[in-house]
């Protein structure tokens, strides 16, 4: 690790700690004399190796930019997994699987990942696989691969994960899965197909031809085990680190903490926020690193629906300071692929009207890099274009949204500073969150030091 002290603490799917590490971060922040504990949330990594690289990574500057603060590091490692052909800049090669970024078949680190991430579902990961690298013609095959993909992602009814699945919530109404989990596969993996095939290729749909709905097969998976992690997140979050910030503050009241979370890290970070006992203000600061779950999440009411709102509506205000979130136009996989696998059931067109065009910051339909002609406009009822932005879109792509007061600048005014003291700040960091290909596009790029600048700013860490 490249800073010290550092403590590292485990999260099984469920929320639970692991208790000893626990300890030794409760007793160990109030004996080296910790004034400032920066807790930072991965989000996809296969293994405890990849998240520690990561944390290591992004802590190294803080010495050197706050050289006088006592600081204290904490690297929360929870169940998730990522796919091993998504590129993650700076990384060795060997990390990453080499050759094109989609393919037909199942990855051997990823089958493995599956394994350890769905414990039990040997037989239905095997099958998953080789339905991928046979590719049989028809409807058949795509619908039991797609009941294969709803088996393995399924939480038990009355599990705890059930309660954290949604970022917004409808009055009298159930929460509904994504429409990928219960819509016709033949169709869901003809849509990824499309999405993915004008990704690679940075230009419109002039000259585009209809891919195989197999192609889009190995991106359901994808976004399947994506929505599992999303509600792991939740579930981590709620259940374990909130609780654990409420004993922290006891046990060390002197300390101020600081949450920075990536991808589905931020999601955990937040939901933590739901999870902090009352009266609790030990968390001076949020920071989501391209956070993957819904921009309306801190929203009282939805624009588009008066009975929604968010399922952190208010909790921005157990934030003894400001909850930043950083966003970029060149995160594909939150900009193009999210809301297409986050979108639910309901009426599509006639929230089109509502929200408006296609191409402004935030509008999910436009590919990152491609400008206008670029923009997703498809028909029919899984169709994407700017509807998919506006109403599915992800706080990592267009930042908060439906909050009043939310303040919003450029990462250079951000740096200039000082960042609000409270309430939530939306901050575009796409002139140094920009590098990456696809599926994914920049939604890994976030190793640098103005981000490190960014989080102690947040925190007001001097």
């Amino acid at each position: 690790m490249s800073v010290s002290p550092y403590w590292e603490v485990t999260f099984d799917a469920d929320g639970d700690v692991d208790g000893g590490q626990r300890d030794r971060l409760l007793t160990g922040v109030a004996r080296q004399g910790v004034r400032d504990l920066v807790v930072f949330a991965h989000g996809w990594n296969n293994d405890r190796s990849g998240a520690t690289a990561l944390y290591s990574r992004f802590f190294a500057p803080f010495p050197r930019l706050a050289p006088a603060a006592r600081l204290g590091y904490v690297g929360v490692v929870w169940p998730s997994m990522r796919f091993s052909d998504e590129p993650i800049p700076d990384l060795p090669r060997s990390s990453v699987a080499a050759g094109p970024a989609r393919r037909p078949a199942l990855e051997e680190d990823t089958r493995d990942a599956l394994l350890v991430t769905f414990p039990g579902q040997e037989a239905v990961v095997e099958r998953i696989a080789g339905l991928l690298e046979l590719r049989p013609p028809g409807d058949a095959g795509l619908e039991e691969f797609g009941r294969l993909v709803r088996l393995l992602v399924a939480a038990a009814p009355s599990g705890p994960q059930e309660s954290c699945a949604a970022d917004v919530l409808t009055e009298g109404a159930p929460q509904d899965a994504p429409l990928m989990l219960h819509a016709p596969t033949a169709e869901v993996c003809e849509d990824f197909a499309r999405a993915l095939a004008l990704m690679e290729s940075g230009s419109g749909a002039a000259g585009f031809s209809m891919p195989n709905p197999w192609d889009g097969a190995h991106e359901l998976l994808r976004q399947a085990t994506y929505y599992a992690m999303k509600r792991r997140a939740g579930t981590v979050g709620e259940r374990g680190l909130g609780p654990l910030a409420g004993r922290l503050a006891g046990a060390a009241p002197q300390v101020r903490v600081h949450l920075v979370g990536h991808s589905f890290g931020g999601r955990l970070v937040s939901f933590a926020l739901r999870g902090l006992p009352e009266g609790v203000r030990a968390v001076k600061s949020v920071t989501l690193l391209q956070g993957a779950f819904s921009h309306y999440a801190f929203a009282a009411r939805l624009p588009h629906d008066a009975r929604a709102g968010g399922a952190l509506n208010g909790r921005q205000s157990r934030v003894d300071g400001p909850l930043v979130c950083c966003h970029s136009r060149y995160d594909s996989a939150l900009g193009t692929i999210y809301p297409l696998a986050s979108r639910m059931a309901g009426d599509e067109r006639g929230a089109a009207e509502e929200f408006g065009a296609t191409g402004e910051p935030g509008a999910a339909g436009t590919v990152a890099g491609a400008g206008a002609a670029g923009e997703l406009e498809f028909g029919g009822e899984f169709g994407f274009g700017g509807v998919s932005g506006a109403k599915w879109g992800a706080m990592g792509y267009g930042g908060v949204r439906a909050v009043p007061g939310t303040r919003a600048c450029t990462l250079a005014e951000a740096l200039a500073g000082p960042l609000p003291a409270s309430g939530c700040v939306n901050v575009d960091v796409a002139e140094v969150v920009r590098r990456g290909g696809p599926p994914s596009g920049a939604h890994s790029d976030i190793v640098h030091p103005e981000l490190a600048r960014l989080v102690l700013s947040a925190g007001r860490v001097r």
